[in-house]
């Protein structure tokens, strides 16, 4: 007997179970999607931990060049900016569901995670008007319970086709790493936010958008909402 056989298997379970946890095309705990189809040259842009202060710097910007965009808003920052999150509605964007505190969901029980995010659904819902058909799990982790709490909550999980690490590179390297992973149907991901943080500095996202938004319209892409990129006739 090769005794190297229950090691392997032990590694192989713990990669799998990476992966069902924070892969970007992981269904395992819950129905999700990671990007549109890739017959359009579409891309929705989306942004994740909002409402912030400086959101409006980013809703202008999005404005300017007529591109909706999908927040993924947690709820205690509706709760306490809820004129802010009402503009990124009224601005004619898409609002996600991103848990109501920003917690990593993994290790918590299913009765947990379901508070989490009908608190968020009902926040967002409350001090918005809209209705969230999208969920978008912290850090990208999910775990056992998120699918039920998702199916009774009519969410569908989004993760993404890049992610700009915006809160930690510089707006060049943050510009290239999303130019260099724009396609057909592809979901960016970017933060105009930073977790529960008041008056958080998103100086590098803002600039981000800035410079990217026109780039990629001049590639010939358009911009879609999460809903629109994902389900076009609708």
């Amino acid at each position: 007997m090769n005794p190297l056989l229950p090691v392997t298997a032990a590694g192989a379970g713990c990669g799998f179970m990476a992966w069902a946890v924070r892969g970007r095309s992981a269904s395992v705990f819950g129905r999700s999607v990671w990007r549109g189809p890739r017959e359009r040259a579409t891309i929705a842009l989306t942004f994740d931990d909002g409402p912030s202060e400086s959101t409006p710097q980013i809703l202008d910007v999005l404005a300017q060049y007529r591109a909706p965009a999908t927040f993924f808003q947690c709820g205690a920052n509706v709760a306490r900016l809820p004129e802010i999150a009402r503009a990124v509605a009224q601005g004619g964007h898409e609002i996600g569901n991103h848990s109501y505190s920003h917690p990593y969901l993994f290790l918590r029980s299913p009765a947990e995670i379901e508070r989490e995010l009908r608190r968020a659904q009902e926040t967002i819902g409350e001090r918005t008007g809209a209705r969230p058909v999208w969920f978008r799990a912290p850090y990208g982790a999910r775990w056992f319970g998120v699918g039920a709490a998702q199916r009774r909550l009519q969410l569908t999980g989004v993760m993404w086709t890049a992610i700009g690490y915006d809160w930690s590179l510089r707006v060049e390297e943050v510009v290239v790493r999303m130019a260099a992973s724009a396609s057909n149907g592809a979901i960016l991901c970017l933060h105009d936010g930073r977790e529960l943080r008041e008056k958080p500095d998103v100086r590098t996202t803002v600039e981000s958008v800035r410079r990217l938004v026109p780039m990629l319209l001049d590639r010939g892409y358009q911009f879609e909402t999460v809903s629109r990129l994902i389900c076009p006739t609708n």
